[in-house]
């Protein structure tokens, strides 16, 4: 499963995974239970598989016109993750990346002609980082263990921006270590990423051409996959801060000053992504406050917004399905959600579209 864990540190979190300055009480679990029917149907319909044909895929995204996506897959033949676009209509899978080294966290620019794109093929031991990968996968077939799954902060890791219609591929990041989980800002000037270039993952922004780099924050701990809001005042993101391997949903103002927590529960949330026009949020989350491994699920929030704070509202589970669902985004004109889910015949994730009902809207209709 793509993303499930990031280590933020050289240690890799547990897979028990992946400061508060508002008085407000953030949600917990079980504000609504999933019930023995699935409550599924509510909210998704005509739900479909939209990629195949890859060992893995994941963490996909829109275009701005919402007929193509961009994601990263791991392909057959090669052990790392790389960044594909496809057309939704029955399009075929088009590599955007260089072909080689860890890539993640692809997003489209907002004329939808460029894409950005985190990569490591500059390492200078490319050759030997593969072949070392390649030996430990051969080496987990023959075993029969998989290591438990961890993201690598890899070094090499920077930003790169790619113009489709040239190739030219240029690269907005050049500090030493993990420069990555870019997106852009609704108007296309800003892009929020993470970084530990300073020893420790903290989010920041800077222009959509890599200048005027500014740090958000600075807690210990992880603070990663940054998504700023539709008005562009703030940025959603997720952090082990509170507790390690453990991720709470936070928010922060676009210039760091503010940092208010949506969620404080004993589990995992992570993955959060904003609506593009209703005050919601969308993220995975799973419950590790009883013994044995959770399954993770999509969890939406209503939120209020003021001049100066976000206060989190009424929290819908969304999914229940006993496959894993994680990395929800909403289309550009927020009727459609997508995916990433194990809900697939042989169990690998790959990204899943469905039309997408609001808890509001279920229930007038259900009068």
């Amino acid at each position: 499963m793509p993303h499930l864990v990031r280590s933020a540190s050289p240690l890799a979190y547990r897979l028990a995974c992946l400061v508060l300055l508002s008085s407000i009480t953030p949600i917990a679990w079980g504000q609504e239970a999933a019930s023995e029917k699935s409550i599924e149907s509510k909210y998704l319909g005509n739900v479909r598989q939209v990629t195949s044909g890859m060992v893995k895929a994941g963490e996909g995204y829109f275009s701005p016109d919402g007929k193509q996506i961009v994601y990263q897959a791991v392909p057959p033949q090669y052990p790392f993750y790389q960044i594909y676009t496809q057309s939704l209509e029955g399009g075929k899978p088009e590599l955007v990346s260089t072909g080689r080294g860890r890539t993640t966290c692809a997003y489209f620019t907002v004329d939808g002609q460029d894409i950005l794109f985190a990569s490591s093929h500059l390492d200078p031991q490319m050759t030997k980082t593969e072949q070392d990968e390649i030996a430990r996968q051969e080496e987990e077939r023959k075993s029969g263990q998989r290591r438990r799954y961890s993201w690598d902060f890899d070094p090499y890791t920077d930003i790169f921006l790619k113009d489709m219609s040239t190739g030219k591929l240029t690269q907005l990041t050049t500090e030493k270590g993990y420069d990555a989980e870019g997106a852009f800002s609704y108007d296309g000037t800003k892009i929020a990423f993470c970084s530990d270039r300073d020893g420790d993952p903290d989010l920041y922004v800077m222009d959509a051409d890599g200048s005027n780099v500014k740090q958000l924050t600075n807690a210990k701990g992880y603070d990663g996959g940054p998504f700023i809001s539709p008005n562009g005042k703030w940025v959603v993101f997720r952090s082990d801060r509170k507790e390690e391997g453990f991720l709470q949903i936070y928010v922060v103002s676009i210039d760091g000053d503010k940092e208010i927590a949506l969620t404080d529960n004993v589990g995992v949330n992570w993955a959060p992504y904003w609506h593009p026009t209703k005050p919601y949020i969308i993220w995975a989350g799973a419950d590790h406050s009883k013994p044995g491994r959770p399954n993770y699920d999509l969890w939406l929030m209503k939120y209020e917004e003021t001049d100066d704070t976000i206060k989190p509202g009424q929290v819908w589970r969304i999914t229940d399905s006993p496959a894993a669902d994680v990395l929800p985004v909403f289309s550009p004109d927020g009727k459609k959600l997508m995916w990433t889910s194990t809900r697939t015949d042989d169990h690998s994730s790959q990204l899943f579209i469905a039309d997408f009902t609001f808890p509001e809207d279920e229930a007038t209709e259900g009068k």
